[in-house]
């Protein structure tokens, strides 16, 4: 980007004519599609791969042209009305919780706050909205985008990670008329996407229980790069344990895991295959045993082991031992198995149903395992990648446990048993009622599209112009919005659980503990509740002003845990999957007339005749 905009500021140099400055764009469009490229371009410049190490290559992309063009024509509107000094306040919000479910997790608000911190309209982003928009555009108004800041915008929000509900708002957004109509777009972006992909995964993890591991596989089946960085990013703070996005791992210091797929197994026909067929005994095996016949613990050279023998061997005996025919077992995929045992002995985990899970991938997988364990090294698991995924997880086990017992090695009961296959979080239920043994699921497709429900629908309403509240009416009620600056609470029980959240006008006093306190629903009048909270807990805190944050943004692990700890404030018949019962929001006594007076004060009224 800095040569991209030293270019253009070598080729349209102040002063020069209109004339020229088109001159100048025709110029200059061989040197931004090069620019492009390079900048696309994995073997771009080592200070550009740099820089996107830093920033999260995510959201290179991230700047005020990620926009819906009618925000840019809306704010010439704006600035040839005369309304640079106006001020408002937009509510950024969602109607409907997703996937058919009582809560929503909010999160991307520290990109919305990233890009608060870089907001700059670049001289090439000038250039190009000179030739896109029409010839009319005054050329004062570009220049009044040149110097646009968001110095006087003011940001409330919720903390990242919170349980959030429809119409509460999760940022209010105060400012310059123009610069927050600008950032309508930019911030549903980066909150709607972020806010549903970690909802999901929470749903994941409170299906799963909190023994069994998740890992994110989805990359490949994500909505491009960047949905698939930014599904591996929040699906780790929705709750899950890792991903197998390498460059994830890399921006976000998320645990990356991964095995081999069905290609490395079929790659191998034979034991004649194998180029490498030793193994040299453990290091930490070998200064163990030294140790106990009271020898130092030098490390000398380590003999040396045929392992391919090793492994054969134990195949024989456990298939007897298994009553598993031997000579029905997959040698290409015993020697697959070898093959990656020899490369990974501290890590081994093998995708044992490439053949058949009980007659060949499991006898297989004992086998090199207890060849690794002769030789002091301990194996991880297997994956399951298809079939009765219930069936199969409690056969693995029962071999397990059987492999156990017969050699007295205890930690082998205890192997992982990873399952995939396009798994939603029906699956997981369904599993649940099976009685599955499964330790781990690796979840790609459902989690990262969220195929279940693939947008969460937040939307961006002007609320205040000048002090002056606003209201959109509409004859779906669910549509009406909330007019003004309003303040959130959230009041709990004496069981320490979230009972309703409730907005009030700013001028009101907040809500007190074991003081009762009216709660309405905001627009049909019979419903409403006294409620004595025996904790209050105000939502929204300044989050951005005068032109810098108001505190140090909370790393991934910090939002991570507040997922967590905000989920438990929930009732379980809130989180539950089937009918989960319906979490409250209200308002009180005052917005409640605050609103329908407004309204009665901007519907017209009709006439019959």
């Amino acid at each position: 980007k800095s040569a991209q905009e030293n270019t253009f500021s070598r080729e349209a140099a102040p002063g020069s004519s209109k004339q020229d400055s088109t001159s100048s764009k025709r110029d200059l469009q061989p040197e931004i599609i090069k620019l492009e490229k390079k900048m696309y371009s994995s073997r771009g410049s080592k200070d550009c791969q740099e820089r996107n190490s830093c920033l999260c290559l995510e959201n290179s992309v991230v700047q005020p042209l990620l926009t819906d063009l009618y925000q840019i024509t809306m704010a010439y509107a704006y600035w040839k009305s005369g309304k640079t000094n106006d001020v408002a306040t937009f509510d950024l919000f969602f109607r409907k919780n997703p996937f058919k479910g009582e809560f929503t997790i909010f999160c991307g608000l520290s990109d919305c706050l990233a890009l608060l911190e870089n907001f700059h309209y670049s001289e090439s982003d000038i250039t190009y909205l000179r030739s896109v928009l029409p010839p009319t555009v005054e050329e004062e108004f570009f220049s009044f985008l040149k110097t646009l800041k968001p110095d006087e915008v003011e940001v409330y929000a919720l903390p990242e990670g919170s349980v959030c509900f429809p119409r509460i708002p999760l940022m209010r957004v105060s400012g310059p008329l123009i610069i927050v109509q600008l950032l309508e777009t930019t911030f549903l972006t980066l909150v709607n996407y972020s806010s549903l992909v970690t909802t999901n995964a929470a749903r994941f993890r409170i299906a799963a229980g909190s023994n069994t591991k998740l890992l994110e596989f989805g990359l490949r089946r994500a909505q491009g790069p960047d949905g698939g960085l930014s599904a591996s990013k929040y699906s780790y703070i929705g709750g899950f344990d890792g991903t197998s996005n390498v460059l994830a791992g890399k921006l976000f210091k998320i645990p990356v895991k991964g095995t081999h797929a069905h290609a490395y197994v079929t790659s191998f026909s034979g034991l004649e295959d194998l180029h490498t067929r030793t193994l040299s005994r453990s290091r930490k095996d070998e200064k163990e045993e030294k140790k106990g016949e009271g020898e130092g613990e030098g490390e000398g050279d380590t003999e040396e082991q045929d392992f391919v023998e090793l492994c054969t061997t134990w195949r024989s005996k456990l298939g007897e031992e298994l009553n598993i025919l031997a000579s029905e077992a997959h040698n290409g995929e015993l020697a697959a198995f070898i093959s990656y045992a020899l490369a990974f002995p501290n890590s081994f985990l093998a995708l044992i149903d490439t053949y058949d899970v009980s007659r060949s991938g499991i006898l297989n997988f004992c086998a090199v395992a207890l060849a690794l364990n002769d030789l002091g090294y301990k194996a991880i698991g297997v994956r399951i990648d298809s079939g009765d995924l219930a069936y199969l997880s409690r056969v693995v086990k029962e071999t397990f446990v059987r492999v156990s017992e017969a050699f007295d090695l205890v930690w082998f009961a205890e192997l992982m048993i990873t399952a995939s296959n396009d798994i939603n979080e029906e699956t997981i239920l369904s599993l649940n009622e099976q009685g599955h043994k499964i330790t781990c699921f690796g979840i790609g497709t459902h989690l990262v599209t969220c195929q279940r429900q693939p947008a969460l629908g937040c939307v961006y309403k002007l609320v205040e112009v000048n002090g002056k509240p606003t209201i959109k009416l509409s004859q779906d009620v669910s549509k009406i919005t909330m007019p003004g600056q309003k303040d959130a609470f959230r009041l709990y029980s004496s069981d320490g659980h979230a009972l309703i959240d409730l907005l009030q006008l700013p001028s009101e006093e907040p809500p007190q503990v074991g003081k009762r306190v009216l709660c309405r629903h905001p627009f049909e009048e019979s419903k409403r509740a006294y409620v004595i909270p025996h904790k209050v807990e105000p939502l929204y805190s300044l989050v951005w002003s005068k032109g810098t944050l108001c505190s140090d943004l909370p790393d991934l692990d910090q939002v991570r845990n507040n997922v967590e700890s905000s989920l438990r404030s929930l009732r379980q018949d809130h989180k539950r999957s089937l009918n989960p019962t319906p979490y409250k929001v209200g308002v009180s006594d005052d917005l409640y007339h605050f609103i329908h007076d407004l309204w009665l004060e901007n519907a017209p009224i009709g006439e019959l005749s």
